[in-house]
């Protein structure tokens, strides 16, 4: 759910932040991006997709949680659900109660998106030789998508793992913020934590992002197509 609902923002806003990176550098609507400008965008995009990551992110983090406190007999058995944490959370810190960990969020996902489309424009690039990388065929479009996804975790996953702690400690009331939970982690459990499940998280999202930029691209083809045949 998490991961639905955060691509489908970033690839809603991405298009709309490229116009916006086109007017701030001072091209015309139609003008291609280099990839750094294309990464740049992707980056702004993200900020938006990480209003919808960081309530997802926040529910599954809290019903992880109790399933593990549940596992190890420090807490009754119960049936929570999504929509049950969802409740729970609105009832005890308001609709702002989600967004425990926006910032960390954003501190994960501005720069992490950067690297991810800036490394798969990158990738069309060097695959594309000097043809367009519009021509370019399913393999090196996943081959490229892969090395994205790649790309972003290497950047993200500390945060990612800061951010996930301090998700699960808003759940009894514990507000230690970015700094002081990165610094408590690395003090009590060495840097090694902060990648701690790094390869297994590589090994999976090589195929889910490369099978994610087939699936963007392509669609994106056909959408353009329909457009132009009206």
């Amino acid at each position: 759910m998490a991961y639905v609902a955060e691509k489908s923002v970033l690839f809603l806003c991405y298009g709309f932040c490229q116009q916006f990176v086109r007017k701030v550098v001072g091209l015309d609507k139609q003008a291609k991006l280099n990839d750094l400008q294309t990464a740049a965008a992707g980056s702004v995009a993200s900020a938006f997709a990480a209003l919808a990551l960081c309530p997802t992110e926040l529910v599954k983090c809290r019903l992880q949680t109790m399933h593990e406190l549940e596992m190890s007999g420090r807490t009754a058995k119960s049936h929570n659900t999504v929509w049950s944490v969802a409740k729970s959370i609105l009832r005890k810190d308001g609709p702002l109660g989600f967004y425990h960990g926006l910032t960390s969020t954003l501190f994960q996902v501005v720069p992490g998106y950067f690297f991810f489309f800036g490394g798969y424009e990158l990738s069309r690039s060097f695959f594309a030789s000097d043809g367009s990388k519009d021509e370019l065929g399913p393999v090196p479009l996943m081959l490229s998508g892969g090395i994205a996804g790649i790309c972003l975790w290497l950047v993200i996953y500390p945060v990612d793992c800061i951010k996930s702690r301090i998700q699960v400690l808003s759940m009894f009331g514990k507000q230690a913020g970015f700094i002081r939970t990165l610094l408590s982690v690395v003090k009590k459990e060495g840097v090694a934590a902060l990648y701690s499940g790094l390869k297994a998280t590589l090994i999976r999202a090589f195929p889910a992002n490369a099978a994610l930029f087939l699936a963007y691209e392509y669609s994106r083809k056909m959408m353009l197509s329909q457009f132009e045949a009206y």
